[in-house]
């Protein structure tokens, strides 16, 4: 089994200010230790684009992280800023990542329609949006993990074919 290097960013003004637990960050940390992956960084920060942007490019440039999940800002609200911030930091995107979600939310609830999140590629970094909810942010990881191992490895440089034997 490969380890992956994964940041964790937790985007919440309350959050950020100690005035709510950071449930969704720890919710998702405890989902990717259980895929044996390494949990380098894991932080809040509140909902300002330039915050977002820093730690995203500090993850994946100065941390050489394989894996970015953020967590929290991606829905309506005028504060939520998350996909904006993740547009402005990546290279590409890999909006596969961010539709099977949506399609899967949308089983459980049609407020699925109101999320943003975006996925993309900065450098050899993958970043993903996830939900601001525990709940939510963990059935989305959950969505998503049977895929992230190859694509990390694509990433990498590593890897074969894409078909599935």
């Amino acid at each position: 089994m490969t380890e992956y290097r994964v940041a964790i960013l937790t985007v919440s003004d309350k959050g950020s200010r100690g005035e709510r637990e950071d449930l969704s960050g720890l919710a998702v940390e405890e989902e990717v230790t259980k895929s044996g992956w390494l949990v380098i960084a894991r932080d809040i920060v509140p909902d300002e684009m330039d915050d977002i942007e820093t730690r995203l490019r500090q993850y994946s440039d100065e941390l050489a992280a394989d894996l970015v999940l953020t967590t929290g800002g991606t829905g309506l609200s005028p504060r939520d800023v998350t996909p904006e911030a993740t547009r402005h930091v990546i290279d590409r995107e890999a909006p596969g990542f961010s539709e099977a979600m949506r399609a899967a939310s949308l089983q459980v609830t049609p407020h699925a329609m109101l999320s943003r999140a975006v996925s993309g590629i900065r450098a050899s970094t993958l970043i993903i949006n996830l939900p601001g909810s525990p709940r939510a942010a963990r059935e989305n990881l959950e969505v998503i993990l049977p895929a992230l191992p190859h694509a990390l490895e694509k990433l990498r440089g590593e890897g074969g074919e894409c078909a599935i034997p």
